[in-house]
């Protein structure tokens, strides 16, 4: 496996450092290139005087004055509007960084005039060009000369070095866990299939070192035993050693006094078919990025083996399974009855994502409620669970949706406050009495309705019945606000932030929930 190598990240006050060979500037305005930044504004003004389209739009200017002479300019465009918010600067930063690469540069200077426009404006800055820089897994495994765009990475900074190195090793955590969530969710369905995504995970971890601890749970005959709702799913696979399922489970323990509790559980399809409701009409191109939910969660562990929080538990799940067709496979009007002694009716085997993290939601919640051990717990789903979810929010944003517990708590908005912040945006949803009508058992014969035989795009409420489902079927449903032990759940759909296919996977809801759980705690 071709090893985490990312570019060297290092801090400098001089935009003209021989360790550079380009300096790349994002802001608004020139205004804001004063002090010794002055001398960009007014190479950065001369240029515009002759070309306009410099004011908005990236451009390469050649000057003696900076790093190897080259000099990119990535206006971010107006930021103090009611429809502004941080990703301007995000994506001027991942923007200038292509152009600079196109320039041949492979250490380039990223500088950032300071302003307080956004709370994590210099974050996201780093961030945004380091998603420039990402090099896919299997390019870095067949062609090693290939694997690193840049070598370098500087950031300028005025002042204050300890906040500038800080800042250093927050974002090399930060993107250390996008990293991981790239590799598993961007590769393929053969090299990402869930053996080798469980040896990628045990090689992430295997350091002596390393905060996180990981164990696999495989077997046809274990998960019918335990996670029923997933073997159905397994089933057209069992006999493929290759393609055979797993659950890879990671926990993190922070030191000192545990206070919160976080369980994680992540949607690994690695790919789908939509098994015997088969994906036809050349839709089923671009599945290998059903598991994205799945590559997150193990991403957000390896920030937390990066940048060690202190005084929380988490615990995560990777819930990786293929959804093939074959003789094997399973099928509508089946009733499978769900570790949470639910009776299940398959409606639509294209619906299997819900069927993977069902039963393992369920496990989560039974560790949930050993209070002592896992103090102030909140359980959370992350999924590319639904097409409607991309016609209801855009194909930018990530759902939340929280039970009432999690409602209450005010955690669906704290983490779309964040996400915000963090150019990781997610939008609220709500689970309404609709829903859960929509998933009750339609006769006597089942308790719940899997799914209906229509898309979720042309279903109403297509992605927040799905999060009903899943409550009722793992029997979330028994510890909401009428119980004595409530549980805090929140369900993340992250089919229109994941990234679009063709191109780079986010890494979403992973800056979002970072912020939430992982930044205060440093």
């Amino acid at each position: 496996m071709a090893t985490y190598d990312p570019p060297t990240l290092a801090v400098t006050t001089n935009t003209a450092d021989a360790s550079y060979d380009s300096v790349v500037v994002v802001t608004d305005s020139t205004d804001k290139l004063t002090g010794t930044l002055s001398n960009l504004k007014t190479i950065v003004d001369n240029y515009i005087s002759v070309d306009p389209s410099g004011s908005s739009s990236v451009v390469l200017i050649v000057s003696d004055a900076v790093s190897g002479s080259k000099l990119i300019y990535s206006p971010t465009g107006p930021l103090n509007r009611d429809q502004d918010d941080v990703r301007r600067i995000y994506d001027a930063a991942d923007t200038g960084i292509k152009r600079a690469l196109a320039a041949g540069s492979t250490k380039p200077l990223l500088v950032r005039p300071p302003d307080a426009v956004f709370v994590d404006a210099d974050r996201c800055a780093l961030l945004g060009a380091l998603h420039a820089l990402y090099t896919p897994l299997e390019i870095r495994e067949a062609r090693p000369s290939d694997s690193k765009k840049a070598t370098d990475l500087g950031w300028w900074y005025a002042t204050d070095s300890v906040a500038a190195n800080n800042l250093i090793t927050l974002v090399e955590g930060l993107e250390a866990g996008r990293y991981a969530s790239r590799d598993i969710g961007g590769s393929d369905p053969e090299r990402m299939a869930p053996p080798r995504v469980a040896e990628y995970v045990e090689s992430l971890f295997s350091d002596a070192d390393s905060a996180v601890t990981v164990t696999i749970t495989q077997g046809h005959s274990t998960f019918e035993a335990d996670y029923p709702l997933l073997a159905a799913v397994n089933r057209a696979c069992k006999d493929i050693p290759r393609h055979q399922g797993r659950i890879i489970w990671l926990t993190y323990q922070g030191e000192g006094t545990i206070d919160k509790t976080l369980l994680l559980v992540g949607k690994g399809i690695c790919y789908d078919t939509g098994g015997a409701d088969i994906k036809a009409g050349g839709v089923m191109a671009g599945m290998h990025r059903d598991k994205c939910g799945a590559a997150s969660v193990a991403g957000f562990f390896r920030i937390l083996d990066k940048l060690r929080p202190k005084g929380i538990r988490v615990q995560g799940a990777m819930a990786m399974v293929r959804n093939s067709v074959g003789s094997q496979c399973y099928v509508a009007d089946e009733i499978i009855t769900s570790r949470a002694g639910c009776r299940v009716r398959v409606g639509n085997t294209d619906a299997e994502g819900r069927m993977a993290m069902t039963d393992v939601l369920c496990a989560m919640k039974e560790r949930a409620l050993d209070t002592e051990t896992n103090p102030d717990a909140t359980i959370s789903t992350w999924a590319t669970l639904t097409g409607h979810v991309i016609i209801a929010h855009g194909d930018q944003y990530s759902a939340v949706l929280g039970n009432g517990p999690a409602c209450d708590a005010n955690i669906p908005q704290d983490l779309i406050t964040n996400g915000i912040d963090m150019a990781d945006p997610c939008q609220l949803s709500t689970i309404m009495r609709e829903d859960y009508d929509f998933a009750k058992g339609k006769s006597e014969y089942e308790d719940v309705l899997q799914c209906n035989n229509e898309p979720s795009s042309k279903t109403p409420r297509g992605h927040q019945f799905p999060a009903a489902f899943m409550i009722l079927a793992s029997g979330l449903d028994q510890y909401g606000k009428q119980s004595a032990t409530p549980l805090k759940y929140v369900h993340v759909d992250v089919a229109g932030s994941a990234g679009p296919f063709p191109g780079i996977p986010t890494g979403a809801p992973l800056l979002a929930f970072a912020k939430t759980y992982i930044i205060d705690r440093l």
